[in-house]
């Protein structure tokens, strides 16, 4: 069938909405019309590093409604309303163990632009494309993913409000609910509190954490972090920042979570920790960093790495919904609907700061 996506013909391109070709399903897949699609840095990430040929499709925080499955799918219904996230091969170590975001085929299944089989969901003119991105491509009018990255969700759903809960809520706010676990008198710091901050933070005021301190460069962000359940906000920029933390935690930081991947600012927040403390490593960035080991052995730090919340999605997915719909997780304060459209402005204004969480929202597309 012929639908319309968002290519991405090389890093500096922008995206060029464009009529592509979507092959037919598999016996183990599920067509799904797209609704909305959460932009994630993810998708910024990779597109900064694929080539130019073939074209890209990128998107991987896909919600929409099923409109068909394979022979071979059970549990996903047409009409049903589901969210689009990770694959993971459901048969490794990780996987059985019920921590599929370790999945040992991560990589080739979320990132390689292809079907493990190495073809695409999608062409143009005859040509394969580089899809699908996260078992999904989701930056398209409709989509096409495997049972293991389908979540279905409650029919009242709101699938614009949901998206980001599919990859970006479900990093940030897992780090806190599944890793760090902190209680109310914990003291918790975030370094970054873009889409996957944010939900690190809204997830410590769904614990009722004492002490949640959000630190950004962005004022704009800053006063979000406070609206949706913060009791402190610091500029990344301050000279004494290290000193304000010191007095807000009293002494240091029990909890830490950093979404920059900011050397500087991941030793920072070391050295911000309390006796025990723990940090949370959730960004993508510089290769390396380096730590004074004294400082780590001596109050018995830990820094720890955490991908996609150390979730299950078929089950923490639901959670996160639930506390959406009982008012403690007020995602209308951070995210931003854009038409389909307007994907570039969306993304500018992402990468600016004056958008926290964009959300793609599409219009009813027409079938052929």
């Amino acid at each position: 069938m012929q639908i319309t996506a968002a290519l991405s013909r090389g890093p500096e391109s922008p995206f060029s909405l464009e009529e592509v070709t979507l092959g037919p399903l598999r016996a183990d897949e599920v067509r799904v019309r797209m609704v909305a699609a959460g932009i994630c840095h993810t998708d910024l990430v990779s597109k900064a590093g694929v080539p130019a040929a073939p074209a890209a499709v990128f998107g991987h925080e896909g919600a929409g409604i099923v409109e068909e499955t394979g022979s071979r799918v059970e549990g996903v219904s047409v009409g049903d309303k589901v969210l689009l996230t990770f694959r993971s091969c459901g048969r490794c170590l990780p996987c059985t163990q019920g921590r599929p975001s370790y999945c040992v085929s991560f990589v080739p299944l979320n990132s390689s632009g292809a079907r493990p089989d190495g073809t695409s969901t999608l062409s143009q003119d005859g040509e394969p494309l580089r899809a699908p991105f996260f078992g999904q491509s989701s930056f398209a009018t409709y989509a096409v993913a495997t049972r293991d990255n389908v979540v279905v969700v409650d029919p009242s759903t709101d699938l614009v409000a949901a998206a980001p809960f599919a990859c970006g809520f479900q990093t940030g706010a897992g780090a806190v609910l599944n890793v760090l676990e902190p209680v109310a008198d914990s003291r918790l710091v975030v370094y970054g509190v873009g889409g996957v901050g944010i939900a690190a933070v809204m997830a410590a005021r769904a614990l009722g954490v004492g002490t949640v301190v959000a630190v950004d460069l962005s004022e704009g962000r800053r006063k979000t972090a406070l609206a949706v359940g913060a009791t402190a906000a610091l500029d990344g920029r301050s000279a004494d920042l290290a000193e304000q933390l010191a007095e807000i935690t009293a002494g240091g930081a029990t909890h830490a979570v950093d979404t920059t991947a900011v050397p500087a600012v991941i030793r920072s927040a070391v050295a911000s920790l309390a006796p025990l403390g723990t940090l949370v490593l959730l960004g993508l960035g510089a290769p390396e960093v380096t730590f004074g080991a004294m400082d780590l052995v001596s109050n018995g730090k830990t820094i720890r790495g955490c991908i996609e919340g150390d979730a299950d999605p078929q089950s923490f997915i639901p959670r996160l919904l639930r506390l959406q719909a009982s008012g403690k997780f007020p995602v209308g304060d951070v995210i931003r609907p854009y038409p389909f459209a307007d994907i570039n402005t969306a993304i500018a204004d992402a990468v600016s700061g004056a958008a926290i969480k964009p959300v793609l929202v599409f219009d009813e597309p027409a079938e052929s």
